[in-house]
């Protein structure tokens, strides 16, 4: 089974306006509230692509009960925690522009976190897990580290996508899998990422530090695998960019898809880039008729 954390989860409200004006009144042209956080968006592309998981984490209030709900109508499955307050609303406008605005987040306490702890305590050897998604300021920035120690006693495959400082104490726990972009690549080691041989470089150096297997995202750039014997780069389909939002979620859906279908890292390595590349040219998230038209179009060399 797999299951995916979201620790910091939101209602995601995407909003289209045309001649934006800042410190005017503005109409949206367009409006959408969607289940948001990056571990909720793995689920619900998996759940596009064929594959069950159960999404885990904490939600709280009418905005918390919205996102199980809606997870319920796509028949995804869950079983959050409930803690106080309302889960954040992020409002993502797309105007010439992509603007974000990430609301704070709900209040989760030690109890909270004991509760996650004791639900992944029941995962087994054949299960995988995929921590996903930034940590509010109020918890400790080695949260994922405490999780990937605890589960690697039962040999579990833990994948994380974060940044910054949960990032690097997450690294030192050698998880299965880390996913970082550019920027948060270049952040984790203060260098400057200009192409993907510069990835893939960096990403020999996450190994270095623990991480066992390097997936990096780099938009229109392509992307790049690295692994204990092998290094891959990958030039992304042509297409056009309609939302970026969620593209990193789906690479991370499309590579655990493939990879518990076949084993293969080189599979899941392309399917991943179509993955990204057909939610990118989406509205949505990539359904897995999207991924397989592009899959031809991904093309892979070993570096």
């Amino acid at each position: 089974m797999i299951y995916t954390v979201t620790i910091n989860p939101s209602v995601d409200c995407l909003m289209e306006v045309e001649n934006f004006h800042l410190g005017k009144t503005n109409r949206a042209s367009t409006q959408k509230m969607v289940p948001g956080g990056k571990g909720i968006n793995v689920s619900r592309v998996l759940k596009n692509l064929g594959t069950r998981s159960e999404a885990l984490g904490f939600i709280g209030g009418f905005t918390g009960a919205f996102i199980k709900d809606e997870l319920e109508k796509e028949s995804v499955f869950s079983s959050f925690i409930e803690t106080e307050g309302n889960t954040r609303i992020n409002v993502k406008m797309k105007t010439d522009t992509e603007t974000e605005i990430n609301g704070k987040a709900q209040e989760i306490s030690n109890e909270h976190i004991q509760k996650l702890l004791i639900q992944l305590d029941e995962l087994k050897s054949e299960d995988l897990l995929i921590l996903s998604g930034s940590l509010p300021s109020t918890l400790p920035a080695d949260l994922y580290n405490t999780i990937i120690n605890r589960l690697n006693e039962k040999n579990i495959y833990v994948c994380v996508d974060t940044s910054g400082e949960p990032l690097k104490a997450a690294m030192k726990a050698s998880p299965y899998m880390i996913k970082p972009n550019q920027a948060e690549l270049e952040q984790l080691y203060e260098e400057n990422v200009k192409n993907l041989d510069d990835a893939v470089k960096l990403a020999r150096k996450a190994m270095a530090d623990g991480a066992r297997h390097v997936l990096v995202s780099m938009g229109g750039e392509g992307a790049a695998l690295v692994t204990k014997n092998e290094s891959y780069k990958a030039a992304v389909p042509k297409g056009t960019l309609i939302n970026s939002v969620g593209a990193g979620d789906s690479m991370v859906a499309g590579f655990i898809h493939i990879l518990t279908q076949s084993g293969s890292l080189e599979e899941a390595f392309k399917y991943s880039v179509a993955a990204g590349s057909a939610t990118a040219f989406s509205n949505g998230f990539c359904s897995a008729e999207d991924v397989e038209k592009l899959l031809p179009e991904v093309l892979i060399e070993k570096v």
